[in-house]
């Protein structure tokens, strides 16, 4: 019983794999190496670079870390910029609203 829950539970992770495309996809990168004339000395690197469809970016956390400050903070001023506006275009439709009503 506990045999048939285990197939069970791989053929769901097949058919998984299958309707997200993962199997394709693992697929096509594998017949490419297999048919890559000259093998790479690092299969791995190959699967990664052919899986994700270029070039792999090394990820500067501390540069995106410090973008994302600089963003929010820019974000915080034009906030504070469009509550001014706000206020100062009220003034000015209730200052208009005065002189026409005398």
């Amino acid at each position: 019983m506990s045999q048939q829950k285990s197939e069970s539970k791989r053929e769901e992770f097949r058919r998984y794999l299958e309707g997200t495309g993962v199997l394709d996809a693992l697929t096509k990168v594998l017949v490419g190496l297999y048919e890559e004339p000259d093998k790479p000395s690092d299969a791995l690197d190959f699967v990664k670079h052919h899986l994700h469809g270029g070039p792999l970016e090394s990820i500067d956390a501390e540069a995106l870390k410090k973008e994302n400050e600089e963003l929010q903070q820019r974000n915080r001023e034009l906030e504070e910029q469009v509550a001014q506006l706000q206020t100062a275009l009220s003034k000015y439709e209730s200052e208009s609203t005065e002189t026409v009503a005398s």
